[in-house]
């Protein structure tokens, strides 16, 4: 669906759509303000055309590829919570969210360059993976699996945490690490 015109894209602009948002995560955080769109388009396979047709400025497509990584790791925690037990779900949510704060980071200084210019891409991120992670601490408190006595917050805050301390691309098996002890932290010993 278009921000625009709220009518649904077709098909295969949607997958157009998709991955040059993927694709402009990737450069972003790889090149930081100094990337290029055409190489953005290239990497998506799709035209310059194509590219600026859906985001006519740098602006705009910063905003976009942020906001896509958000909704797709909020988005997640239902499809998660459907496919496999709660407990589970919640650690598998807890790997997502370090896929974004991954990207979010390497996307800082085109994010910082969007803030500058009166744009905020960060309206609702807070109470959208709010929101997300109380759906899976309850279903894990629920299932008895998780302990009652920790909320949302309190899990935001331990995840940025990891995220600040060990969130590159390179310190990824000690997120990981650290996430299995936060999800230690959080069990009531039952699985």
């Amino acid at each position: 669906m278009t921000r625009e015109t709220g009518r649904a894209l077709r098909a295969d602009a949607q997958r157009n759509r998709d991955k040059i948002l993927s694709a402009a995560v990737r450069v972003f955080a790889e090149q930081g303000l100094d990337a290029h769109l055409e190489r953005i388009a290239k990497e998506a396979g799709v035209g310059t055309g194509t590219l600026y047709r859906n985001f006519p400025t740098r602006e705009i497509l910063i905003e976009a590829a942020y906001r896509n990584e958000l909704s797709r790791l909020c988005d997640a925690a239902p499809d998660l919570l459907a496919t496999m037990p709660p407990r589970e779900a919640l650690r598998a949510w807890m790997g997502r969210f370090i896929d974004y704060a991954t990207a979010k980071l390497g996307m800082a200084d085109a994010l910082r360059a969007l803030v500058e210019s009166g744009v905020n891409p960060y309206a609702q991120s807070h109470e959208m993976m709010l929101a997300a992670l109380t759906s899976l601490l309850d279903a894990g408190v629920s299932a008895g699996t998780i302990r009652s006595d920790i909320g949302a917050t309190d899990m935001f805050a331990g995840l940025t945490g990891i995220a600040l301390t060990s969130g590159k691309p390179e310190q990824r098996a000690q997120a990981e690490r650290l996430l299995d002890l936060a999800l230690d932290g959080l069990s009531t010993g039952k699985h």
